[in-house]
């Protein structure tokens, strides 16, 4: 409802081809599900429909792991980001380099060397089942919130354009990619998520090219971002309270995006789609090319709403309610002429929903079922566990589009995704962290390191939700919104209020970088210190409190020694950063874990897995036949079958291949 004393503003509504694009995007998107769901027979077996039978290529893996967390959030709450704070948001682009680098060469080989379906299988071989239940734990408490978040933007989006409720939005949304994901696996996610980075793109382009063309150039773009005082691509102000400064976005943003790409299990599965470490580095880096541009169009699509809404605040005015809805009112004004490119945008926004979606669901199956389910369930077939595999999918989209609902109260949808990466994914980080690069760390500092890690993050977390910090904001205008029978001097106040309303300040071009003021007068010193503290930092608060603790505690317990630890297990860290190094300088920074043997163990795990098949083919051999008549024995290293009289189901056999792993 627009606010007084505005008048009403016609804005323009779906037309028929809008529909009929969105509807080609998501019949495109449910094609693919049901393509891969009988190509070349179909997804038998769990390695098929949670890993692809490791035998995916490189671009739809690096578009893939581009989709899975550049979703509807980053079309819907980046441009709104440069437009309320301006473009320091576009400084993550240093963030994702160093992300991936780390990602790549020390915490992608751990996976590949030990050759996991679930990234928590790692905690039990490092540290015990119950830690790897509480990591698994962990990562769905994660990806169920923030797939509620996902979900409920882009239908807030399409309920803004089009009239449609926002509820019919979440249900239609969430059923049509519950269905996908769970009929195609892990193949349709990975072909819909490519198809959905280039939808994204072209929504992205289509408002920066018309924006242009309606503004009278980029220049003038610019400019007018200039005198808002809406470029600054630099603060070393070190005040970590200051929301988005150089250390905050280089320092926490790193660790925020390494919790995703390093340790997360959506993306962690998709590393593991291909057959070869080597493979899976180049698409991590083809996706951090990918993150620097889809970063570049979503912040230049900020300064074109900027530019267009510099002298009418839609927010203030009433126009819409939130800031994630000023993407669908300017792609409404500026578009709506050219019939169909309105639903272009708005299948942007979906497409980036329904590839993290997608990602989320087919991972949080895979977790499901590798860490509760297997471990209890060992006797079933492998066409059962299949089955349980797609209906933990339509279970987990069930949550998530209750989820939705939650999502509803928790304000701007950019800002609450990555609190949540930071409040959860932060002690995950700081978990493996532990495990991968400290060789003493023992079960006790683990359980103690991430449970005080969990209590600060949430303590600054749900504190700084409580007791909103003091944020600085550029000005805004109303000066140019019409005006409904009012005064001019009721018009200078409603003006003068929109500006002053976050800044108390007058609008003075700032660029590049500068002071940006804040005030903290009137609060309590836990407010202003604790509470007040940037929210990029919540993952770095997160790992150091799990490294500080948890090295502590293992010491204080009996420090578990490096020699006895399969050296797989650990990173070689130093290998890997000082390789110039002599080798027997490398040799002592080793810490005496012996990466010189683990060959060794390698070998030694495929011989144990084999003579477990044996023995499993024995006893399956006399009695436990399927009704086709072929017997299946698993070869655990290498998933290959052998084939004798009658079949054996391979999870039989994992039922051993577990116990044989953990007493590696």
């Amino acid at each position: 409802m627009v606010n007084a004393p505005f008048a009403d503003r016609h804005i323009p509504l779906f037309s028929i081809p809008d529909y009929v694009v969105f509807a080609l995007m998501l019949l495109i998107c449910t094609g693919i599900g049901v393509y891969h769901a009988f190509a070349k027979g179909g997804q038998k077996t769990t390695r098929q429909f949670l890993l692809a039978d490791r035998q995916m290529q490189i671009l739809p893996v690096a578009m893939s792991l581009l989709a899975s967390f550049m979703s509807a959030i980053t079309v819907l709450g980046t441009p709104a980001e440069t437009y309320k704070y301006g473009t320091m948001y576009l400084m993550f682009m240093l963030s994702y380099l160093l992300m991936g680098m780390a990602a790549a060469h020390i915490y992608m080989p751990v996976f590949f060397n030990l050759g996991i379906t679930s990234a928590y299988e790692y905690l039990q071989r490092r540290f015990s089942g119950g830690v790897r239940r509480m990591g698994s734990a962990i990562f769905m408490l994660q990806m169920i919130m923030y797939m509620g978040i996902v979900l409920y933007a882009p239908s807030l989006a399409l309920e803004a354009v089009t009239g449609m409720n926002v509820w019919a939005a979440v249900l239609s949304l969430g059923i049509i990619c519950t269905f996908y994901t769970t009929i195609g696996g892990m193949k349709a996610v990975l072909w819909t998520d490519t198809f959905q980075v280039c939808v994204m793109i072209a929504g992205f382009l289509a408002v920066i090219i018309q924006g242009s063309i309606n503004l009278g150039g980029f220049n003038h773009i610019w400019e007018t971002a200039y005198n808002g005082s809406r470029l600054e691509f630099y603060n070393f102000d070190p005040d970590p309270r200051i929301r988005h400064s150089s250390w905050s976005v280089h320092v926490g943003g790193t660790f925020m995006w390494l919790a995703i790409f390093g340790v997360n299990q959506a993306q962690v599965q998709r590393y593991l789609t291909v057959n070869n470490l080597k493979k899976a580095q180049i698409a991590l880096y083809l996706n951090v090319i990918g993150l620097w541009l889809i970063v570049i169009l979503a912040t230049l699509c900020g300064l074109v709403l900027y530019a267009f809404y510099k002298d009418c605040d839609p927010i203030v005015a009433g126009y819409i309610s939130t800031s994630d809805q000023l993407m669908p009112l300017i792609v409404m004004e500026i578009l709506s002429h050219l019939k169909g490119m309105p639903g272009v945008f708005v299948s942007c926004v979906f497409a980036g929903a329904l590839s993290t979606m997608s990602s989320g669901l087919n991972s949080l199956s895979a977790v499901t079922l590798e860490d509760f389910v297997r471990p209890v369930k060992k006797d079933l077939t492998e066409r059962q566990y299949t089955l349980i595999s797609k209906l933990l999918v339509a279970l987990f989209g069930g949550l998530m589009m209750l989820m939705a609902y939650v999502s509803s109260f928790m304000g701007g949808v950019l800002q609450a995704a990555l609190s949540i990466f930071g409040m959860i994914g932060g002690p995950l980080l700081g978990l493996f962290s532990l495990g991968i690069l400290f060789p003493w760390a023992n079960v006790w500092g683990a359980y103690a390191g991430t449970i005080t890690g969990f209590v600060l993050v949430f303590w600054v977390g749900i504190g700084a939700q409580v007791y909103k910090p003091p944020v600085f904001k550029p000005p805004i205008s109303t000066a140019g919104c019409p005006l409904a029978n009012v005064t001019t001097t009721a018009m200078a106040n409603m003006t003068t209020m929109a500006m002053t309303t976050f800044t108390g300040t007058t609008m003075e071009p700032v660029t590049l970088g500068g002071y940006r003021p804040v005030s903290y007068e009137g609060l309590s010193d836990l407010h202003k210190y604790w509470y007040s503290i940037s929210y990029l930092y919540y993952s770095v608060i997160a790992v150091l409190a799990v490294l500080i603790i948890g090295l502590i505690v293992s010491f204080a317990t009996g420090a578990q020694d490096p020699k006895e630890l399969d050296p797989r297990l650990i990173t070689p860290f130093f290998d890997t950063v000082c390789c110039c190094f002599p080798g027997r300088w490398r040799e002592k920074l080793r810490c005496n874990v012996r990466h010189d043997e683990a060959e060794e163990y390698r070998r030694r795990e495929e011989d144990e897995k084999k003579a477990a098949d044996a023995e499993m083919g024995d006893v399956e051999m006399n009695g436990d036949v399927e009704k086709n008549g072929d017997v299946k024995i698993r070869n655990g290293s290498a998933g290959s079958k052998r084939h004798a009289n009658g079949s054996i189901n391979e999870d039989r056999v994992s039922m051993n291949l577990e116990q044989h792993d953990s007493k590696l």
